[in-house]
């Protein structure tokens, strides 16, 4: 990673913002309930089919090699979902925000991973 500083920091972005809607996911599949038992399900069924999905198209070790349309689609789904999980819990300017966040920074992974590595 040497030389590519700015690289890197995305890449750390990204995974904290993976993070970040994963955990709204679960947090808006907890409130859909009333009952404690049904809230942990649902919260733990939508974390589950998110990262299910994460793992097998889009993340750096897929166990599927997806086209690049896949992926940006599998990522919009999450990353977008949690965004809108987040605004489902009522915090419209968070949500806001990680939604700007999410496209800001896959439009930079992207263009990062396109660019050839500087010469050391």
């Amino acid at each position: 990673m040497t030389g590519r500083p700015w690289w890197a920091a995305n890449e750390l972005l990204a995974f904290l913002l993976e993070l970040a809607a994963v955990g709204c996911l679960f947090w808006w599949g907890f409130s859909l309930a009333d009952n404690l038992a049904v809230q942990v399900l649902t919260g733990t069924a939508v974390l589950a089919a998110a990262v299910v999905l994460w793992g097998t198209f889009a993340a750096p070790r897929a166990r599927f090699r997806a086209p690049l349309a896949g992926v940006l689609a599998v990522k919009a789904l999450v990353l977008g979902g949690g965004a809108l999980a987040l605004y489902g819990v009522g915090h419209p300017a968070a949500a806001a925000a990680l939604g700007v966040l999410v496209v800001v920074n896959t439009a930079l992974a992207e263009t990062f991973r396109r660019r050839p590595a500087p010469a050391a």
